[in-house]
């Protein structure tokens, strides 16, 4: 059979004058939203993070806002939350959303059910769930104190006490959001190829081994993508900890998020855009490198 040669060059050339099937002016609207809603206000803010504003005056201050920012304890308190809340819901996430999804594509009864069961949270706004739960948890009246109490039990203040308030508002979160982390794993599974079962099977492989060697590194893309969903949530969480605690008692469960809100309502402009700049620094820091880490390909040779 003969071989036809290709000219490499040719080929390049031909790529180069292949143009898009989109006129250029079709990116047009979406450059413009992305500059008017996303790149304007982010450098606006960075400009604005080192003065004193107000509707009317513009003062600069230079780096006052960021000393004052970490000076003062209620503000280094919600940074330090901050962390705390988003690594411990993205870690529950993670664990509880491979559990749920290692059951419910099981042969189990009623598993369509229980899924829709489980992802039913992630539709109701936060809003409403810091509500329901705020009075669920009531350490007078709530019903899970009620019960508690009916078996001898005293239950604490899950939102009233300092001890207890973020480590339940952080569960309340994973309640709410442990759906989504469910449903990505779930499609990891379901695109694992079945031959590598039943190889293992012929070689006598149990199911810890299976889930060790083939399940857990095969849905490595879905825990990369629920990690970093989970944690970037986690970190600019507000609603959910404002509707139930309000970043009580005290500073106790603040997060950087709620922080700012309480420097806008204090009328704290420059303070509070200082700290929209601390959280995306903070953010892009911590979620950059994780991706890096979860996404990286080892060759094997």
């Amino acid at each position: 059979m003969a071989q036809v040669a290709v000219n490499p060059a040719r080929t390049a050339e031909r790529r180069r004058s292949k143009k898009s099937i989109y006129p250029t002016w079709f990116y047009v609207p979406a450059g413009l939203l992305y500059v008017v809603l996303f790149a304007v206000p982010t450098f606006a803010s960075f400009y604005f993070a080192f003065t004193r504003w107000t509707l009317q005056d513009v003062e600069f201050t230079g780096m006052q806002n960021f000393v004052t920012f970490f000076s003062e304890p209620q503000l280094r308190t919600g940074f330090i939350n901050t962390f705390i809340y988003g690594f411990m819901t993205s870690g529950m996430k993670v664990v509880l959303g491979l559990a749920l999804a290692l059951l419910l594509t099981s042969q189990l009864i009623g598993r369509g059910y229980l899924r829709s069961v489980v992802f039913f949270p992630v539709l109701v706004s936060a809003i409403g769930v810091g509500i329901t739960f705020k009075v669920l948890l009531d350490p007078f009246d709530g019903l899970l104190n009620s019960s508690l109490a009916a078996l001898g039990i005293t239950g604490p203040g899950w939102l009233t006490d300092p001890q207890w308030a973020l480590f339940s508002v952080a569960l309340i979160d994973v309640w709410k959001g442990v759906g989504i982390a469910t449903l990505i794993y779930i499609a990891g599974l379901a695109a694992i190829p079945q031959e590598y079962y039943e190889a293992a099977k012929v070689d006598g492989a149990g199911g810890w081994k299976n889930f060790l060697h083939i399940t857990l590194p095969l849905v490595r893309p879905a825990t990369a993508t629920v990690v970093l969903l989970s944690l970037i949530g986690g970190l600019r969480s507000f609603d959910l900890i404002w509707a139930t605690t309000r970043g009580g008692p005290g500073f106790t469960s603040d997060v950087i998020a709620s922080v700012i809100y309480k420097q806008y309502q204090a009328g704290f402009y420059g303070l509070s855009t200082a700290g929209n700049v601390v959280l995306f620094v903070v953010v892009t820091a911590i979620v950059v490198p994780v991706s890096y880490f979860l996404n990286r390909r080892e060759v094997e040779r």
